[in-house]
């Protein structure tokens, strides 16, 4: 019988660093979707993971931190690159294409329950528990009050296409959830080193599979707007993110990890007020405050400290 450990919890300052990631990947929806208005969305993901690796091996050096060489390590970052940046990105930029951003919002949330299910199967530490269960299934039914039921008014005589695009969102949130599994393994690697390995390979992987498929060279300059959208997303939603990523996974665990799903939503939607002048509506708040509980439950912390845990 494997004994079980005590999972990881959030302390202070894996909360906030969790907040920050959240909204940098909140606004990597607007950036998306502007850059893939007007470039193909796998050259969006090129230049996204290119930009973001040339931007940290640049500073590598300024910050101390050098690249392991040992083959272990590009081997697991190259896989790291597959799971959290190629497969699911592709597979994002893809899925809007058919569907709108509020029910690939609510596809995207099933993240957590990928990685929890993972986790329990495939880890000793972070096993599985009613209150967690509890608490991603009041997380999942925030992210759905906020988005609202007018994201489901599109499956109705649904077509093969959104179908498809559907089950991609479902294919990129269990690329995700493996990729927090995954990602245990570098605990004892620097953030830093590890975002730039991770990244550094998925250019490399995608770069032979643009060069094959979109000759890059021949298409048009896009607008100004693109051009800064695709900046923000490479350098904001990607190279800072992944730092961010792998300092939350290394000092919290996967399962706290995937709580940047919930987040993201809601930092959109706050994203949206305080920059766009957006207003909020009653089920908005209803869906942050299901959101706020249902990471309290899976904290486990707030329950103890009522005697319910």
């Amino acid at each position: 019988m494997r004994a079980t450990v005590p999972a990881p919890l959030m302390g202070p300052t894996e909360w906030l660093l969790l907040i920050i990631l959240s909204m940098l990947w909140g606004g990597s929806f607007l950036f998306a979707k502007i850059a893939v208005t007007h470039v193909p969305p796998l050259v969006v993901v090129w230049l996204r993971v290119s930009i973001a690796a040339a931007i940290l091996l640049a500073l590598l050096p300024a910050f101390g931190v050098k690249l392991p060489r040992d083959g272990r390590f590009w081997r697991d970052v190259a896989v790291m690159g597959v799971l959290n940046n190629v497969l699911p990105f592709t597979l994002i930029f893809w899925g809007q294409q058919e569907i709108g951003a509020s029910l690939a919002g609510i596809l995207n949330a099933t993240t957590p329950f990928f990685t929890v299910l993972l986790a329990h199967l495939l880890t000793r530490d972070e096993r599985i528990t009613g209150a967690k269960l509890a608490g991603l299934v009041i997380g999942i039914a925030g992210v759905a009050a906020m988005i609202g039921p007018d994201a489901l008014n599109g499956l109705a005589g649904m077509g093969l296409a959104a179908a498809l695009a559907q089950l991609a969102m479902l294919g990129a949130a269990f690329s995700y959830g493996c990729a927090n599994i995954f990602g245990r393994r570098f605990r004892d690697r620097p953030p830093m080193a590890l975002a730039a390995g991770q990244l550094s390979m998925s250019a490399l992987i995608v770069t032979p599979v643009i060069l094959a498929t979109q000759a890059p060279w021949t298409l048009p300059v896009p607008p100004p707007e693109a051009i800064a959208a695709i900046a923000a997303l490479a350098v904001a939603s990607t190279a800072l993110a992944y730092v961010i990523f792998f300092r939350i996974l290394g000092k919290a665990g996967a399962t706290n990890m995937a709580l940047v799903t919930f987040l993201v939503p809601a930092s959109a939607i706050l994203l949206g007020v305080l920059i766009l002048g957006e207003s909020l509506a009653p089920r908005h708040l209803l869906g942050l405050l299901a959101i706020a509980c249902g990471l309290a439950a899976i904290d486990g912390r707030a329950l103890r400290w009522i005697g319910l845990r």
